[in-house]
């Protein structure tokens, strides 16, 4: 879905402007030219079917020529709470669970933490939601929250039902969680409901984090006997448990 561009200012009338990185895409890599039509979604959920009217060095005016409202969202609401990777895994760790359906990603602040979730980081994962989504057909943003530290973290999401924290014990296997529901001390989620995961840094939770979390009534769910990096587990139980919620 190449020819998608993100307004970020909601479209509410019949004209709409890019500018910024979609313009120059549309200008200087796709090589629009007035008439050129094109996809737009300013993560209302919503996405328009416009013509390019106007053309200038940095921006673009189009002419909404429909509107439809699609919504390609999970049924379940899935907040991720991950203490981030290094680098470009954290890139590829947004596509990914953008691409799954997760609501709402919020880094963590744990003990074992490797990277600082600092106001540049987070912009660039932003513009990396706006990316995917434009690719995955998605007409809302995931939201990227502020960081959190651990406490607070479990904290805000006290009145979940749906609870897990990936963390290798001899608790119900990821297998287990989606196969054998009755085994579980708290429900599992359900479409239309909110379920909250939390992924460790690459060490893992400490013990007195996942005491916490266990206090608070989170599910310790084991993803395998194969230790995985942060990205590959977060993905691995965002697709398991929106896959169940289908």
């Amino acid at each position: 879905m190449s020819d998608r561009y993100f307004v970020e200012s909601p479209v509410t009338s019949d004209r709409a402007t890019l500018a910024g990185a979609e313009a120059h895409h549309l200008l200087h890599v796709m090589r629009a030219k007035v008439g050129t039509r094109v996809t737009l979604f300013d993560g209302s959920g919503w996405q328009f079917d416009a013509i390019v009217q106007r053309t200038c060095r940095s921006e673009v005016e189009l002419a909404i020529a429909g509107r439809q409202e699609i919504n390609r969202e999970a049924p379940i609401a899935v907040t991720l709470g991950v203490a981030l990777p290094k680098g470009d895994r954290q890139k590829w760790l947004v596509e990914k669970v953008v691409e799954l359906g997760v609501a709402r990603l919020v880094p963590l602040e744990t003990e074992r933490g490797v990277a600082q979730p600092v106001e540049n980081v987070l912009d660039r994962l932003r513009r990396g939601v706006i990316e995917a989504s434009k690719q995955c057909g998605r007409n809302q943003l995931m939201e990227i929250a502020e960081p959190k530290a651990w406490r607070d973290f479990l904290a805000e999401n006290e009145a979940v039902a749906c609870r897990l924290i990936a963390h290798p014990t001899d608790k119900p296997s990821c297998e287990t969680l989606c196969t054998q529901k009755t085994m579980l001390p708290v429900p599992l989620p359900t479409p239309n409901g909110i379920t909250a995961l939390a992924i460790g840094p690459e060490g893992g939770f400490t013990d007195q984090e996942v005491a916490l979390a266990i206090a608070q009534g989170w599910q310790p769910v084991d993803l395998g006997s194969r230790i995985l990096r942060v990205e590959t587990a977060a993905m691995a139980l965002a697709a398991r448990v929106i896959g169940e919620g289908s």
